[in-house]
């Protein structure tokens, strides 16, 4: 449970605030009964129990926030759950304050107002009562697709890189042969870029795969070939749905210590395991992280196709 999960539960265990029936966003463990948990992350929604990946209506009394460090995800979904509330329901929200929940705070009191905040374990629990007042049309339109790049991408606020193609992703699109062919797999999708990259010719089918809720739906808006099929899963413990002549991933970076597994270093496997002999592993990764040992052991080959100082882009051999 994170330090904001703990700030909220004591808000209800001081009595600040009341249980009621209650949705909770980006969920984790609920702080009392009756709460609805939708959690778009598969690993999160993974240990959780009755959770949905998206609640699509209703009119609650209650909703529950737990803030994230991305800035405009927090506000699409304070603005979403603002739409989800009946009028004169409770709104509560928390987050760390080393991910910006004072500023936010401030920023939702000039906007909709604030009934009352408790500090706790360095974060930030603040609630408001549905009036008639409305969040910042700003905020509204993050909860829908966003353009992204040239204006042929959209995205939405709580994928990676949802504003803009990131630079790894850019270096290894251009670092992809012309002669990828039968099944193939994007490990880690997002929403999408590598994947329109991959739909060559000789290519009969793609699997977009991503453990974020969220980017498969920018991707499913993004690659429309009738050859693409879209998986929600935990690469790190779920099997992927099949097995392909090459695989592409942009690994999520993890830091820690050369002799703690990452959960880059998990995808590689995952990735070898899913492809059949003499198939192809395109990745790109920050070119600090310890990825070597791990290619080394669970490939025939590898090789270094491109490298600027700051990532690094591997072809390997199953």
């Amino acid at each position: 449970m994170s330090q904001a999960s703990r700030a909220l539960a004591h808000a209800f265990d001081t009595g600040a605030l009341a249980p009621q029936r209650a949705f909770f966003l980006r969920a984790e463990d609920p702080p009392f009964a009756g709460v609805t948990c939708e959690q778009s992350s598969r690993p999160d929604f993974l240990k959780l129990k009755g959770a949905t990946p998206r609640i699509e209506g209703g009119a609650w009394p209650m909703g529950l926030v737990l803030l994230t460090k991305h800035k405009e995800e927090n506000f699409a979904n304070i603005a979403r759950g603002w739409g989800l509330l009946e009028p004169g329901g409770t709104l509560v929200c928390a987050g760390s304050n080393d991910d910006g929940a004072a500023s936010l705070e401030k920023q939702v009191r000039k906007a909709l107002g604030l009934d009352d905040t408790l500090s706790k374990f360095h974060c930030r629990v603040f609630w408001l009562t549905k009036g008639d007042d409305e969040p910042p049309g700003y905020w509204r339109g993050l909860g829908r697709l966003q353009p992204v790049g040239d204006g042929s991408w959209l995205s939405k606020p709580g994928t990676f890189s949802w504003d803009r193609i990131d630079d790894g992703s850019a270096l290894l699109a251009r670092h992809l042969t012309d002669d990828l062919a039968g099944p193939v797999a994007d490990f880690g999708c997002g929403w999408g870029y590598l994947a329109r990259r991959m739909l060559q010719p000789a290519v009969t089918h793609i699997d977009l795969i991503d453990a974020e809720h969220l980017a498969l739906d920018a991707a499913r808006a993004n690659i429309t070939d009738e050859r693409a099929s879209f998986h929600w899963l935990d690469l790190t413990r779920e099997p992927a749905p099949s097995t392909y002549d090459t695989i592409v991933c942009n690994p999520p970076f993890h830091t820690g210590r050369a002799s703690t597994p990452t959960l880059g270093q998990a995808i590689i496997e995952a990735a070898a395991r899913s492809l059949r002999p003499g198939g192809r592993l395109y990745m790109v990764a920050n070119r600090g992280l310890p990825y070597e040992p791990m290619l080394e052991a669970s490939f025939a080959s590898f090789e270094t196709l491109a490298d600027n100082n700051k990532f690094r882009v591997t072809r390997a051999i199953r």
